[in-house]
């Protein structure tokens, strides 16, 4: 079975999606879950644009994961045993392709090839989603209150692991032309690697690499391709090589911040030089995570953790990532001065007389100089 999954912010964008996928790819099935109030979910599959089934269940602990493992999965796994040969997986609001894809890889004893994982999304409205301070429950997308994540981060989260945007307008929705290409400008920088598309039928099958996008979607992984065309937002990437002062990196750390869209990386803080500390800001929540000793190679972990020990992909190997004791920060947004972005950063770092004092019991305050 080949598959391709769509995941989404809104079940709007996810219907438009679905429907231009399959009018480009008539011979599939179309499998749509969606998580309801009160722990239901509910399956259509669709042949030839018509509903041919529609079912409900009940979970007794409303979470997506739940939903996935204990519905998706299984109604994917009965299409696989009925030998479907193309899938069109819609996900209910909300739930990543990777929590998904995952999933496949630990609970299927032969999982389908995942052709694409397709995020569908409506790009006059990705800016302010970006932005939105209230939590995907808050904002009425998803009914699991425990679920703090922001429209942000659903988002940015699908653009770095997914291969392919379709853009999906709802026809409720009016269209504001000026927002639109300024969304779309947006999305090409945020996921430069991937396919932006208008259509189902520009949709490239065979897009997915599972081990690649695990790469991109592990915080602190700034592999950039080329730059898409000349718009008004810019990525800038810098390095600085000593460790930072934690007083003046906490001072500067909002200013680094203001005006980025995606701000990630990884630091050496003089507080707690033997760890690597992840960075995330999107949007305007920005955390620190102490991720213990620095790594040597992180594709053996990435690939137990998602797929099985025993289990790999075909394709080109991909490299590990850094072992190194660096300082590397990305910042994407608008009009960025990368001059004071690299500025700011230098001024953190430990000066010279500091190296050679060999200064000890410096303060730490983001209380990251101990794991957890």
């Amino acid at each position: 079975m080949r598959l391709t999954v769509v995941s989404s912010l809104d079940a709007l964008c996810r219907q438009q999606a679905c429907e231009s996928l399959a009018d480009a790819f008539p011979a599939a099935v179309v499998m749509v879950h969606d998580l309801l109030d009160g722990g239901v979910v509910v399956r259509r599959i669709f042949r030839h644009g018509a509903l041919a089934q529609r079912r409900e269940s009940m979970l007794e602990h409303p979470c997506p994961s739940c939903a996935v493992r204990l519905t998706i999965v299984p109604s994917l796994g009965s299409l696989l045993a009925a030998g479907e040969e193309h899938v069109i997986l819609g996900l209910p609001p909300t739930v990543p392709a990777s929590m998904v894809i995952h999933a496949l890889g630990r609970h299927l004893d032969q999982p389908p090839t995942v052709d694409s994982a397709v995020l569908a999304c409506a790009p006059g409205s990705v800016e302010e989603q970006i932005w939105e301070g209230q939590s995907l429950f808050e904002g009425g997308c998803t009914v699991l209150e425990q679920d703090e994540r922001t429209p942000g981060e659903f988002l940015v989260g699908e653009l770095d692991f997914n291969d392919t945007v379709l853009l999906a307008d709802p026809d409720l929705v009016p269209v504001d032309a000026a927002e639109r290409t300024r969304g779309v400008q947006l999305l090409r920088e945020l996921a430069r690697h991937a396919d932006v598309l208008e259509h189902g039928s520009d949709l490239v099958l065979g897009r997915h690499r599972l081990m690649e996008a695990l790469r991109r979607a592990a915080t602190g992984c700034l592999e950039l391709p080329s730059a898409p065309p000349a718009s008004p937002f810019t990525t800038v990437v810098h390095r600085v090589e000593r460790p930072l002062h934690p007083g003046r990196f906490h001072q500067a750390l909002a200013t680094l911040a203001a005006g980025c869209c995606w701000l990630r990386g990884h630091l050496c803080l003089a507080a707690a030089p033997e760890y690597r500390i992840l960075l995330q800001g999107i949007g305007p929540r920005v955390w620190l995570e102490n991720t213990g000793p620095w790594p040597v190679d992180q594709h053996a972990d990435l690939l137990a953790e998602h797929i099985g020990p025993a289990r790999d992909e075909a394709g080109p190997a991909v490299p590990a990532g850094p072992g190194e004791h660096a300082t590397v920060l990305a910042a994407t947004g608008e009009d960025l001065d990368a001059a004071e972005i690299a500025r700011l950063l230098t001024d953190c770092q430990l000066t010279e007389a500091e190296m050679r004092s060999g200064i000890t019991g410096l303060t730490d305050p983001f209380g990251l100089s101990v794991t957890h």
